[in-house]
């Protein structure tokens, strides 16, 4: 059984020793420029200066090696089965999630039992997309499904902001439908998680207790793209639950990029420039590929296959259409009341700008949008006018 906690624990001790060696770059950096400035008679002084820095920047890192090596030995002793509590509860759950989000697909690349795949999840528990599991999670299965896909560096949890009722408890009180609620390494390529989301989405309809009349996907911030990529990936194949998506909203996502992604791409171009610096870029380009995408809102693997990641000028991403028979809304927040204000037109709703969040660069077809004013950008997440605006979509059939 995976055991989180020994490879949490793993984990930090391998990136202390990789931030020690960070900093012992910068170190040298600066004191190769120091030293080129001093005449030759320095040469004996830069000999045992290099000698005593690198010796203590070895130390630190062998120290956080064998620190770790001696926790993962006593955690070994304990049952094994303790460990995979953390990403069961929700405190737990966040803090993969943010890990996730940063290192995800590196996780995933080295077989960490950190990373999490794709799937759905009643209170914390992994549920199974097989029929025994399916009737056993949801006895009051309804034929009218809505998922509901959270964000990047998020769990399900989330939709629970504000200890507030989520959006699908209240749907299923009051429009008899039953929610489903998924989690996903934010870490991974958005069209990788696209194609997992529907293949989860086609086990489910398959084996639903009873058959799915209407399927809703609902998708927070890198939610709501994830959410568009798996209807692209089911329309290429042919899906049958595809056919049964009546409605995608997305609310607050970046369906041509957000600015931060943008912004961090930028800053590791800048910083690497320069040696003494160098070091700081490595970090920053070490950020997952599901942040990476963001930077222009990538839906599919044509967007990024083969090329260079690090590169200064940012691809074209593909037009991905929407999916043909369903109805496709967006929310979009700005800080400021006023969407036209000057300051809610810089922000946004801090993380994503309201062009974006309506997809108006791309000319994204949307059929119905709302304006929340005065909102941030988790706000999203669990808010009463978001909420009557999804009700009356939803109610619409």
């Amino acid at each position: 059984m995976p055991d989180e906690l020994r490879a949490l624990t793993r984990l930090a001790a391998a990136e202390l020793g990789d931030g020690a060696g960070g900093i012992s770059g910068v170190h040298d950096a600066i004191a190769r420029r120091v030293f080129a400035a001093l005449p030759p008679s320095a040469a004996p002084v830069r000999a045992a200066h290099d000698a005593i820095a690198r010796g203590a920047y070895a130390a630190v890192g062998h120290g956080a090696a064998l620190a770790g090596h001696a926790a993962d030995r006593v955690l070994a002793l304990r049952d094994a089965g303790d460990g995979r509590a953390l990403s069961a509860t929700p405190r737990g759950a966040v803090a993969l999630a943010v890990l996730n989000g940063l290192r995800g697909d590196a996780l995933e690349r080295e077989g960490s039992d950190l990373q999490e795949p794709l799937t759905i999840r009643v209170g914390g528990r992994t549920i199974p997309p097989d029929a025994a599991a399916l009737a056993a999670a949801y006895p009051h299965a309804t034929p009218r499904v809505v998922v509901f896909v959270h964000g990047l560096m998020e769990s399900e949890h989330a939709w629970r902001l504000g200890d507030r009722p989520s959006y699908g408890e209240r749907l299923a009180e009051e429009l008899a439908v039953t929610p489903v609620e998924v989690r996903y390494n934010s870490g991974r390529h958005i069209s990788h998680n696209g194609r997992s989301l529907a293949d989860v989405l086609a086990a489910l309809t398959a084996h639903w207790p009873v058959d799915v009349e209407q399927i809703a996907l609902v998708g927070h911030s890198m939610g709501g793209l994830v959410a568009r990529s798996a209807c692209h990936h089911a329309a290429e194949r042919r899906e049958p639950w595809a056919a049964r998506v009546r409605h995608v909203v997305s609310l607050g996502s970046p369906h041509h990029g957000a600015p931060l992604a943008e912004g961090v791409h930028l800053a590791a171009h800048a910083l690497h420039a320069v040696p003494e610096s160098r070091p700081f870029a490595h970090f920053l380009r070490r950020r997952s590929a599901g942040i990476r995408d963001l930077r222009r809102g990538s839906l599919v693997d044509r967007d990024w296959e083969g090329g260079d990641p690090d590169a200064l000028k940012a691809v074209v991403c593909e037009e991905v259409p929407l999916l043909p028979g369903a109805t496709h809304c967006f929310v979009a927040a700005t800080l400021t009341r006023d969407a036209r204000h000057p300051l809610g037109r810089l922000l946004g709703d801090v993380l994503v700008l309201a062009p974006s969040a309506e997809g108006r660069a791309r000319r994204v077809p949307f059929h119905h949008g709302a304006h929340v004013g005065g909102a941030h950008h988790l706000a999203l997440l669990n808010h009463p006018a978001v909420y009557d605006r999804l009700r009356g979509w939803l109610a619409a059939g």
